[in-house]
């Protein structure tokens, strides 16, 4: 019975990706024919088969700056998750807080990265620190706002059982409410790591000594565009990744979504 359910999601996942796969696989033969038959200067925009062949003759150094980027993001979303649950907690418990410092943090995230660089290089220099800084402020703000709605959002049934049975406040909050408003506070979590990286290196290409900025620039600067492209599928790579770890550890953390639904729903 366990075998035939797992095969069964299998099969229904092989299904659901089938046609991502088809439509990958149809736009990068379009593109390798619209660019080797139209003859468009690789100056303008380089073949699937050039980009990827620019990325392994120049991986030797690509992975180098990955490495630098991929450092930056992965410590700068560890400090926003944390970060931003914190201080979605706080500004959920105290309306003081919430009055006084969400109006803060709104205008912190509506301000563009390339007005506020050249303080962080002013105050960090051209170091790590500096980026990590810049990743970690701007991957925060979704992460908080989802945390206090997820709060919110939290019937208040949950807290009358959970006191009703002998538990504080505190405990209340930390074992019951957050565990409901798990969900959401995961797809806040899911939208920082949707531009970690991206963010990591547009602040290396406004100011840095290495990256996949830095990279970014260079090949700019010498018309090299499919290492743009090569830099440009790092990114993403990496990204997915991320992306994948979050929702591995939201499944191992609270299960399979469906373990949330009501049983009694559809009755």
């Amino acid at each position: 019975m366990a075998e035939s359910h797992v095969q069964h999601k299998l099969l229904d996942m092989m299904k659901r990706r089938i046609p991502t796969v088809i439509a990958v696989v149809l736009l990068l033969a379009v593109w390798e024919a619209w660019v080797r038959i139209g003859h468009v200067p690789s100056t303008m925009i380089a073949s699937p088969s050039e980009i990827a062949q620019a990325t392994v003759e120049t991986w030797p150094t690509l992975w180098p700056a990955t490495q630098v980027t991929l450092l930056e993001g992965t410590v700068g979303f560890l400090l926003a998750v944390a970060c931003g649950i914190l201080i979605g907690i706080l500004l959920y418990c105290s309306r003081v807080a919430n009055a006084a410092l969400f109006p803060l943090l709104s205008a912190a995230q509506t301000m563009p990265l390339i007005s506020i660089a050249p303080l962080f290089l002013i105050w960090f220099g051209f170091e790590i620190s500096g980026k990590i800084v810049i990743v970690a402020v701007f991957g925060l703000f979704p992460i908080a706002v989802q945390t206090i709605r997820g709060l919110e959002a939290v019937p208040q049934f949950y807290s009358d059982v959970a006191l009703t049975c002998g538990a504080t406040r505190a405990w209340t909050l930390w074992h019951v409410k957050l565990r409901v408003a798990a969900r959401q506070i995961y797809g806040g979590i899911r939208v920082s790591a949707a531009y970690i990286f991206a963010t990591a290196a547009t602040a290396e290409y406004l100011g840095a000594r290495k990256g996949l900025g830095i990279w970014l620039q260079a090949a700019y600067n010498s018309f090299r565009t499919p290492l743009i492209f090569s830099a440009t599928l790092v990114i993403i790579a990496i990204t997915c990744v991320l992306m994948c770890l979050v929702n591995l550890s939201e499944r191992m953390l609270l299960g399979p979504a469906s373990d949330d639904e009501d049983p009694d729903a559809g009755q």
